[in-house]
């Protein structure tokens, strides 16, 4: 295991284990677009499963990790923006995300857990058909530790300041630039996103990076900053 894994792993478990039974732990991780947010959040879900599995075998998973995909604005919302070509040239940006909606999620988790408590959902993102699909993701009672994944979920404006302040860390995932330009040219032509290289790599300079750097401009104080690393399943988050 990665050091820096190996590190986060064992703090999140140190944690979970102070962490009163009511009461769930909620780490975001954060990050510009191609910088390996979604691996890192599913590496701890896993990690962190396989230990509780270990000492509780008959127990469900304690683990989960929620992206922020789900949060999406619709096609239908974009198009009835004032400048629909601009809202769906610059979709991933902040501004074409639900905030208030993901903040509703994460006060709903962070309500008390009772005997009582139902399961919450969460929305997914269909790559099909590019957009949302509500109460996709269920949020069992027995989740106690959620990794949310997301580019804003550490941006010091709001609502995502709002989110941010209800979390018990946050974590921000490192990247240089030029490594996130390269892993997204290749998603965005992979996922039939850009026709080409060319295409990509306009759609990932005039949007992406644009995206990025006000991720990185405008960043809370994060607990955790992590290094990046060339896996290859690391390019798809």
């Amino acid at each position: 295991m990665n050091p820096q894994v190996e590190h986060l792993v064992k703090k999140t478990w140190a944690k979970f284990c102070s962490t009163p039974d009511d009461t769930r732990l909620m780490i975001a991780v954060s990050g510009i677009p191609g910088s390996g947010k979604t691996a890192l959040a599913n590496t701890m879900t896993t990690q962190l499963n396989k230990i509780h599995a270990s000492e509780n075998p008959s127990s469900p998973p304690i683990a989960a990790a929620i992206p922020m995909d789900g949060y999406h604005l619709t096609r239908v919302q974009l198009s009835a923006m004032p400048d629909p070509a601009h809202a769906f040239a610059r979709r991933g940006a902040a501004f074409t995300f639900d905030g208030e909606k993901f903040l509703g999620l994460v006060q709903a988790l962070r309500q008390p857990i009772t005997m009582k408590s139902a399961a919450v959902y969460a929305p997914s993102f269909d790559h099909a058909v590019k957009d949302p699909v509500d109460d996709d993701i269920a949020i069992p009672a027995t989740c106690r530790v959620i990794f949310f994944e997301g580019n804003y979920l550490s941006l010091n404006k709001e609502p995502w300041s709002l989110a941010a302040g209800l979390m018990d860390e946050l974590w921000f995932v490192d990247v240089d630039f030029e490594i996130a330009r390269s892993r997204l040219i290749k998603r965005h032509v992979l996922a039939g996103i850009a026709s080409d290289e060319v295409e990509a790599d306009k759609r990932v300079r005039e949007n992406d990076l644009v995206n990025g750097e006000e991720i990185v401009t405008f960043r809370l104080p994060v607990q955790e900053v992590v290094s990046s690393i060339y896996d290859p399943t690391w390019e798809k988050s």
